[in-house]
């Protein structure tokens, strides 16, 4: 007897895959997801596999030459320092970002200024006209003779183009709407999505073609499609914040040529989506002092943040917990912590707090604000706005120090702050008056 053909279903919404048809993806959780996939579509996943493990021959480590890689800027201060000092010669770049938030903006005027300094531009969209692409041009000034426009979604005619003219840039608007002749599946379907980084892998890397890829998100916030869309590009960049705001912040989640703990912030205004000239004094409001307020100091990369934290704290028969911008686990573990060291009552209280300015804080030095701001709310006692909280909490109430205390507090005595409540002392000398605090209970004596 003929030996039986090898199934394999696909999941659509993250690309597991699975011998048998499943009615709930074990790995994302989508149900009715799963597809067959035909034998063009098991090949085409075959050979992307032979190519992204093919075998090599081990060296001895002392006898690896480390290769010289040529950086070139974008034009833009912010994109400059996320993609780890400019952008790399053969390179395959991802943004993603919800609807209209930037990302169409700010690669049209990208590609703009890499054709002012001389080089070929191609700007292939899938979404819009030639038309709609120049009227954008016009309002942000990116109008260039080597900037050149493609509105194509077959892959192949892309190909034809590329190899045409001697492009040194490309930039894909989006993944998600192209299509290659050799998949069967529609366009965005998790077989066509793979073939086709996979070609635009090999384009970058046998031309030493610059490629951006900009990709549609999931609800979660993911980018759309098979993990391996993320394993085979060299950098993944998210574009964080409100499109309804006038800042955003591009965060690198991966990158082969860089640190991954930069940020860019960027403006929306006339003109499109630019660098903004002063990030620190973006998220934070100067003015009376207001009870509910404190700020404090955050790291993102090597740039010190300057922040609002805003607590509310109102009694309630249902006690709720809500936290925007900041972890609500360490919020919790934070309340609890003021019940047990300073007898505060919360049980019986809603508390809510939000960080301003859309940035979402993930380290701990920022504990200290908010508990201070928790206080100021629950007491109704005014914090003045010339002084910054910085220092993280301990379960057993102390008040620990944090990396690049320097740092911190020089950028708040650049803002013209004058307290700092801190666990220790800077090296460096500063212009701040210092409180130094080593455990919670020191801040209700400073307040």
């Amino acid at each position: 007897m003929a030996k039986a053909k090898a199934t394999v279903f696909e999941c659509e919404a993250c690309g597991n895959q699975q011998s048998k048809w499943m009615g709930r993806c074990p790995q994302c959780g989508a149900w009715e997801s799963f597809v067959e996939l035909s034998n063009e579509q098991i090949k085409v996943i075959k050979e992307i596999s032979k190519a992204t493990t093919s075998p090599s021959a081990a060296k001895p480590i002392t006898d690896i030459q480390i290769e010289e890689i040529s950086k070139r800027t974008t034009g833009d201060s912010e994109l400059d320092l996320v993609l780890g000092g400019g952008l790399v010669d053969g390179s395959l770049v991802l943004i993603g970002g919800s609807p209209g938030i930037g990302k169409s903006t700010l690669l049209l005027k990208i590609g703009s200024n890499l054709a002012k300094n001389g080089e070929n531009v191609l700007y292939v969209s899938g979404e819009e006209s030639n038309s709609q692409i120049k009227m954008r041009a016009d309002r942000l000034n990116a109008n260039h003779k080597n900037l050149y426009l493609l509105t194509e979604i077959n892959l192949d005619a892309i190909l034809t183009e590329v190899n045409k003219n001697n492009y040194k840039t490309l930039i894909i608007d989006s993944i998600q709407t192209l299509y290659s002749s050799n998949i069967t599946s529609a366009p965005g379907s998790i077989s066509q999505v793979r073939e086709i980084t996979f070609e635009l892998m090999r384009l970058a890397k046998s031309k030493d073609i610059s490629i951006f890829i900009i990709g549609h998100i999931t609800k979660e916030g993911s980018i759309a499609g098979p993990r391996i869309l993320e394993h085979m590009v060299d950098v993944v960049l998210y574009f964080e914040g409100d499109s309804s705001r006038e800042l955003r912040i591009l965060r690198g989640f991966k990158n082969r040529f860089g640190s991954t703990s930069e940020v860019g912030i960027f403006e929306m205004n006339a003109t499109g989506l630019v660098s903004t000239k002063d990030a620190t004094s973006k998220f934070f409001t100067r003015g009376n002092a207001v009870s509910g307020s404190a700020i404090t100091v955050t790291m993102e990369g090597s740039r010190a943040l300057i922040v609002e934290i805003q607590a509310l704290v109102c009694e309630s028969s249902y006690p709720k917990r809500s936290s925007t911008g900041f972890d609500k686990n360490r919020l919790d573990m934070i309340l609890a912590l003021l019940e047990r060291k300073l007898e505060i009552p919360l049980g019986h209280y809603d508390v809510f707090i939000n960080v301003t300015g859309g940035v979402k804080i993930a380290e701990t030095a920022c504990d200290l604000a908010v508990v201070a701001a928790i206080i100021s709310s629950f007491r109704n006692r005014p914090i003045s706005k010339e002084s910054v909280f910085v220092g993280e909490l301990s379960l057993n109430g102390e008040i620990r120090d944090v990396f690049n205390l320097d740092a911190r507090l020089k950028e708040a005595s650049m803002q013209k702050f004058k307290n700092a409540i801190a666990p220790s002392k800077p090296v460096e000398k500063s212009s701040l008056k210092l409180f130094v605090a080593k455990e919670i209970t020191q801040i209700l004596e400073w307040m």
